[in-house]
């Protein structure tokens, strides 16, 4: 048996939601507790667990929103938070640390203690997470002798330097579970199984050396690895991934868990919105716990939004991080997600004694259908996983004196006592919530009282002034800006005419960058722009241009949409225009080639305005200096300000900024990330329909194909004032229209459920708002889906005036759909009797 002795860890867990909302306190006790694995099972004070997990990335959301989005969690059924700890936000400099306002990692973890929930702590430090650098301060590529995740003696300091820092904070803290903390697992690592063989034995020594150096830290908890099939036997290794049923430790006392079930996928700025069924996802997480597992954690449940200039992290993925979470980035439960996955959590709760027993027999039925049998020792109690994995055909199934079971293709029934079912993973009896974004009803339109302007100060670096350094090399971009910038210029000039050696006249620029983005200007005149498509951000970039007699000025500004965060040596990949070559071709009859690369060029990291705080609404820059009339359209690097009130009710807010370019948005100077609403989705891939059924792939189940990647933005609440003095700047890159910018709210427009008989039906317009009317309901055999339902061949009289009564005015209501509710439906004795209801909010 492997231990880790604790004092202080919480000994009860979530069991249902139903008990949470009988007010029944659950939070961890701080007394003596045991956490330990051994013969597949977690134990916490010798007693098995199963641990329901999600992911929260603090730093994508706002402290005043965590308490709100914990419970959440915990109200649909998770016992436990599992989070990333980034380094490059809490060392954005070399031994600067900040762990102040969403960076609090402390306060993060007292919320979830305070909440009665465990945390699992993934220090990593590698993260990817679709975070720029994978999560690594971008100061560390530029240390002398360093190489990134392998044995290296510069790099394994500076990790185990920051490791240590996190462990003993949350040492200091008390909140290790040693300590009565919430923190029940950590991490080391992050999926470098993936890749290590690229590493060589190097990546093995390495992998050895961050399990001895996560266990020098005494932190008294079980250390993880996920992805890491070779793990050392003193750490648990873990899965990632759509499935992870058929996933075996390499250690047989290990228990079987799942760090990363992906809820959805993220999105490119070209890319199609991509979307998990509820159906699939609960197939997995049930299989899961056919096949042992003990320990599930949804990435993501909460997502969020990409901040700062940095934040998009992985090369062109979006500012929303949606992920198709159970909650959406706003907060709002994304229905029927939530509810069908927080059913399955009440039943595998209440069987969690019997679980964790393992004391099980399988049985094969036949075109693939397994029957899995838990018991408990004294065979008194059990539970069955009754799967159908096969991706299109239907089972019948007959388990004789226990009953006959219809089960759809690609799914699990879970059965009590191995004779009724209790759950079946296709079978959604939760309801849809059809999401509208209204006018802010703050005001009238037009949502502004007036945009202000002014334009990016670049006239030093168009002359070719303001450089930092100088080179007569092209040098890699982040080697320069340390990632401080998306932008860095690249100024260097040329002679031409009778003390020159370029002709006066006409010529081609060719410029060769390894992106992401090129904005050209010769003698500052801004020549073209260009950017790296199809997910290839290499690209050739040429323009005409004519040189006059004299100096010639040679400007570009190369700017990045997020660095490489996944792949062997990913930290290598070069951004900007390193190497070149930058040259000047002669057109026509001039055959004259001018290569740059080698003149000597000056670099200037940034935007005038980035550095003057345009964007803050507290420096003297941000205040004054701005135009109110001419506005300026389709103009590239311009600045526009307004003023708004803040959209009335508790709804989330969210900015619709279609008609933008590129750029950055900012309210009351908190950053809402980058912006890219020119950027068309790729027109093909998409399908107005989605087959839950079969293996998922980011590439199914897709949507939105031909508009536009992302147009609306999340606003939190706490980032508004009440009154009419909120602030929003745009910064437009190529070139936009603001006028068409306007605030909304999202909320629940209509409420609809299609519902078993034996099932109870619960409806709720979220946010306090009230059900206002009920458009359809039908107690029989209805048709159709959410919005397009209609009668069937039997319907109970009563369906309408019974569903009314019991919602109509309420902000959520609760039937129980059978005949003793509503009736004699005259169906037939072979038809299973459902309820569906459209409510309006």
């Amino acid at each position: 048996m492997i231990k880790f002795f604790t004092m202080g860890l919480c000994r009860y867990m979530l069991l249902v939601f139903a008990v949470a909302a009988l007010c029944i306190d659950l939070t961890f006790l701080a007394s003596a507790a045991e956490v330990t694995y051994d013969g597949g099972n977690l134990l916490i004070d010798g007693v098995p667990k199963v641990i329901l997990s999600g992911s929260i990335h603090y730093p994508r959301s706002t402290v005043q929103m965590w308490p709100d989005l914990i419970q959440k969690a915990k109200a649909g059924g998770l016992d436990t938070i599992e989070t990333y700890v980034f380094w490059d936000r809490h060392e954005p400099n070399r031994r600067q640390y900040d762990f102040s306002g969403n960076l609090d990692l402390v306060r993060f973890l007292k919320t979830i203690q305070d909440a009665g929930m465990n945390a699992i702590l993934r220090i990593g430090p590698y993260v990817c997470a679709e975070w720029n650098y994978g999560g690594y301060p971008v100061w560390l590529h530029n240390l002398p002798g360093i190489q990134i995740r392998t044995d290296n003696q510069v790099y394994k300091d500076e990790m185990e330097t920051f490791t240590k820092l996190i462990v003993d904070m949350c040492k200091k803290e008390k909140l290790f579970a040693p300590q009565g903390g919430p923190i029940i697992l950590a991490q080391i690592e992050n999926e470098y199984g993936n890749i290590d063989k690229s590493y060589g034995e190097a990546g093995k020594n390495y992998i050895k050396w961050c399990a001895q150096m996560a266990l020098n830290q005494n932190a008294g908890v079980p250390w993880v690895m996920c992805q890491q099939a070779d793990a050392p036997q003193t750490m648990i290794n873990t899965c990632n991934g759509f499935y992870c049923d058929n996933f075996k430790p390499n250690n047989p006392k290990s228990p079987k868990m799942w760090t990363e079930n992906w809820t959805g996928w993220f999105k490119n700025w070209d890319g199609a919105n991509p979307h998990r069924t509820a159906e699939d996802l609960a197939f997995s997480v049930a299989r899961f716990f056919q096949s042992g597992g003990v320990l599930q954690n949804y990435y993501m449940v909460i997502p969020w939004r990409n901040q700062l200039w940095s934040y998009c992290r992985g090369p062109y993925i979006t500012t929303s991080y949606d992920y198709d979470a159970p909650l959406d980035e706003y907060g709002n439960l994304n229905q029927p997600k939530w509810g069908h996955l927080k059913k399955l959590h009440e039943v595998l709760k209440s069987a969690e004694n019997i679980l964790t027993q393992r004391s099980t027999t399988e049985k094969q039925l036949g075109n693939g259908v397994v029957l899995t049998k838990y018991s408990d020792k004294a065979g008194n109690d059990s539970i069955c996983f009754l799967s159908n994995p096969n991706g299109s055909n239907d089972a019948n199934v007959d388990l004789q004196g226990d009953g006959k079971f219809f089960v759809p293709a690609w799914s699990v029934s879970i059965l009590t006592d191995c004779k009724t079912e209790v759950y079946n993973t296709a079978k959604i009896n939760t309801q849809t919530s059809i999401m509208v974004k209204k006018p802010n009803g703050a005001q009238n339109e037009p949502d502004f009282s007036k945009w202000e302007w002014k334009g990016e100060p670049i006239k030093d670096a168009l002359g070719g002034n303001g450089g930092t350094s100088n080179s007569t090399q092209l040098l890699e971009q982040k080697a320069v800006t340390a990632d401080s910038s998306d932008y860095l210029w690249y100024m260097t000039s040329v002679n031409a005419g009778a003390n020159g050696d370029l002709p006066v006249g006409s010529m081609t620029l060719r410029v060769n960058t390894t992106g992401h983005v090129l904005h050209a200007y010769v003698n500052k005149k801004r020549i073209g722009s260009q950017w790296g498509k199809d997910g290839n951000y290499k690209f050739v970039f040429e323009q005409p241009i004519k040189l006059r007699k004299g100096r010639n000025d040679i400007i570009l500004l190369s700017a990045t949409v997020g660095l490489p965060n996944y792949g062997a040596f990913y930290d290598l990949v070069p951004a900007g225009i390193v190497g070149g070559p930058v040259q000047l071709l002669g057109t026509g009859s001039v055959n004259t080639t001018k290569d740059l690369s080698s003149n000597l060029w000056s670099y200037k990291i940034g935007l005038n305005g980035e550095k003057k705080k345009f964007y803050d609404g507290k420096s003297k820059e941000s205040i004054t200096g701005w135009e109110d009339e001419a506005l300026p359209l389709r103009r590239p690097m311009t600045w526009y300000k307004t003023t708004f009130k803040a959209p009335l009710g508790r709804d989330p807010v969210v900015v619709d900024l279609q008609g933008m370019g590129k750029g950055h948005a900012w309210v009351n100077g908190h950053s809402l990330g980058r912006f890219w609403p020119s950027m068309p989705v790729k027109g093909s891939g998409c399908s107005a329909t989605c087959d839950y059924r079969g293996g998922y792939g980011s590439d199914k189940c897709l949507t939105n194909c031909g508009n536009t990647s992302q147009r609306w933005y999340h606003v939190p609440r706490s980032f508004l004032f009440d009154d009419d003095s909120n602030t929003l700047i745009l910064f437009e890159e190529i070139g936009g229209n603001p006028i068409q910018v306007n605030f909304q709210t999202v909320t629940v427009g209509k409420a609809c459920a299609s519902v078993e008989e034996g099932n109870t039906l619960e409806l709720s317009c979220q946010g306090g708002r009230r059900i206002s009317a009920i458009e359809f309901a039908s107690y029989g055999n209805p048709q159709g889906k959410c919005e397009s339902f209609k009668k069937g061949t039997c319907d109970a009289a009563k369906s309408l005036s019974v569903v009314q009564k019991a919602c109509v005015g309420r902000d959520s209501c609760s039937i129980n759909v059978s005949e003793a509710t509503f009736g004699a439906s005259n169906c037939a004795a072979d038809v299973t009797k459902k309820l569906a209801v459209q409510a309006v909010c």
